[in-house]
């Protein structure tokens, strides 16, 4: 008698602006499915803002990240050719030209919180890849409210109910508190895998990094 799966919960914090969480979280499904008789993944998206302070209207990404990290054209251009590698490698497509910008996230978490809330089973992670492939794959503007309904609309999500949520401040408060709760456990860097609230993969690992970690949790449990 083959004996089920076992379940591990998965707090996957993270930023709808962050390139590696896409891969992160590609790698960690990937490997979730190589182990699919022993292994299943019940996962929570929690937010992390890399830009919390980013106007609605965003910045110019080359401007941004030399600002914040003192990346020359040259080394932005190098991160971003090695991402849309690792990302077509995981069947993403990545397009971020010399005139990326970056934007403000905090309507899209409080997006994802509502749908992790009153969505049905899978909704959440439908709307956080509606939400990576707006973003990286077709360039549009998280912070803006047509582009999060449109995505709620493709995660099978209750388009009007969505609406409400952006027009009002409902969950800000949840979605800041989460925020908070991850900074004060150390997570200042996303990706952040949490497993079953005690082991921490961090960064966009390869897909064998997430496998083997998840078949030894399973063995264990």
């Amino acid at each position: 008698m083959t004996s089920a799966p076992v379940t591990l919960k998965i707090d996957f914090v993270s930023d709808v602006s962050c390139p590696w969480c896409v891969i992160g979280l590609k790698s960690l499904q990937q490997a979730a499915q190589r182990l699919q008789d022993q292994v299943a993944l019940e996962l929570h998206f929690q937010p992390f803002e890399l830009n919390a302070q980013m106007a609605p209207e965003g910045q110019d990404m080359a401007e941004h990240l030399m600002e914040k990290y003192g990346a020359t054209p040259e080394q932005s251009q190098q991160n971003r050719d090695a991402i849309t590698q690792r990302g077509a490698a995981l069947g993403f497509t990545f397009n971020m030209g010399q005139r990326s910008r970056i934007y403000n996230t905090f309507d899209a978490h409080r997006l994802l919180h509502w749908a992790g809330q009153e969505g049905a089973q899978g909704q959440q992670l439908a709307l956080k890849m509606a939400l990576f492939s707006a973003y990286f794959t077709h360039g549009q503007s998280p912070a803006d409210h047509a582009v999060l309904l449109r995505a709620a609309e493709f995660a099978g999500l209750n388009v009007e109910r969505a609406r409400e949520v952006l027009d009002t401040n409902m969950f800000a408060d949840a979605v800041r508190e989460r925020e908070a709760f991850y900074q004060q456990h150390d997570i200042h860097s996303v990706p952040a895998v949490i497993i079953n609230d005690r082991h921490l993969i961090q960064g966009g690992q390869p897909v064998e990094v997430f496998e083997q970690a998840l078949r030894q949790l399973a063995a264990d449990a």
